[in-house]
């Protein structure tokens, strides 16, 4: 198979889509469709139906992606170059010094080139990914990008929302009660909590839970689940653009200016533009639908492969700290998909 979608979702349960797709520019009411496009929201026709539709399990992805035989890719890393990466922290901690930002999230990209294997094979690693993540993937042409993310940028069921912030990672060899007394770490969460909180009241009534730890491939981050009973029925098709980017992959103010330096950053840094994208599904039926974000995961493009991770800069922010954060969250991809050396 060539074009295909898919998503996996924390119960177990996943869909494959055939293409050709339909591009359609809000999800069909009888569902059974993917939500795909870029960090920018570039794709103003999103919303992808496929040609078939599977309900996908460990036992026939196989034969349904016709990998039977398929061996894990063997890829050869490059170092990644601190050079760019060091110039872009360095001028957003200046600006959240001078409080003309409060966060933003630069992206450190890691590239490799595809010695043997196929990516399709790795299709099983992410069916298999932890229940606190969502597994997704999208192919077409031996181009595309797939992972398992533990971010969900919403859920939604008739008026009924959910949602979550997830930020705040803690430090390598930090005891929890370290962790859950780091100021800086704190300070990203509540950022997220507080910008997610804020943004959904306009549409709804919000209730926010307790801060805890959510620990996924041998990190742990802070993670505050959100719910919101929506004024009028949830439309995805709004919701996408109303909160994409969150502080949490993207930055504050959200505004058009500092988006746009954000933005600028990522084409600097060459980050592949799935990660931090949303990515969704609207199941069968057209009354639930989920959107994610696209974290945790690698893009390929031929023999080419790129590996990114970002981190959040604010006003406690060191160098020294986020270089390591950036490559613990590159070594628990690589963890999950099996390809460690």
């Amino acid at each position: 198979m060539t074009d295909f979608a898919l998503i996996r979702l924390p119960d177990g349960s996943a869909w494959l889509g055939e293409g050709p797709f339909t591009s359609l520019s809000a999800a069909p009411s009888s569902g059974g469709a993917f939500y795909i496009n870029d960090f920018e929201l570039t794709d103003r026709l999103p919303w992808k139906q496929p040609a078939r539709l599977h309900a996908l399990t460990l036992e026939n992805h196989a034969t349904l992606l016709h990998v039977n035989g398929a061996q894990l890719p063997v890829i050869r890393w490059a170092k990644p170059a601190t050079e760019w990466f060091k110039m872009a922290f360095r001028r957003i901690r200046r600006e959240v010094l001078s409080q003309r930002i409060e966060k933003m999230v630069p992206v450190l990209t890691e590239v490799g080139t595809l010695a043997s294997g196929s990516p399709l094979k790795l299709i099983e690693r992410i069916l298999d990914a932890p229940s606190n993540t969502w597994a997704y993937a999208h192919l077409r042409d031996g181009a595309g990008f797939l992972g398992a993310t533990p971010e969900l940028l919403f859920r939604t069921f008739g008026d009924e929302l959910e949602t979550m912030a997830l930020a705040g990672t803690a430090k390598p060899g930090s005891s929890v009660e370290n962790f859950e007394n780091d100021v800086k770490e704190i300070e990203e969460h509540e950022i997220v909590v507080r910008y997610l909180t804020d943004r959904l009241s306009q549409v709804g009534a919000v209730r926010r839970e307790g801060r805890e730890l959510c620990r996924t491939y041998g990190l742990t981050h802070f993670q505050s689940r959100i719910t919101v009973k929506l004024f009028q029925k949830a439309d995805a098709a709004l919701l996408v653009p109303f909160l994409h980017p969150t502080p949490a992959v993207g930055c504050l103010p959200r505004d058009e200016s500092t988006l746009d330096r954000l933005c600028e950053y990522r084409r600097q840094l060459k980050v592949p533009s799935f990660f931090g994208a949303p990515f969704g599904f609207i199941e069968p039926g057209g009354e639930t639908t989920h959107v994610v974000v696209a974290i945790r995961g690698v893009a390929f493009d031929g023999k080419h492969v790129s590996l990114p991770s970002g981190c959040g800069i604010v006003g406690g922010s060191a160098f020294d700290h986020e270089w390591r954060e950036l490559r613990l969250k590159r070594e628990a991809v690589l963890r999950l998909l099996g390809l460690q050396s």
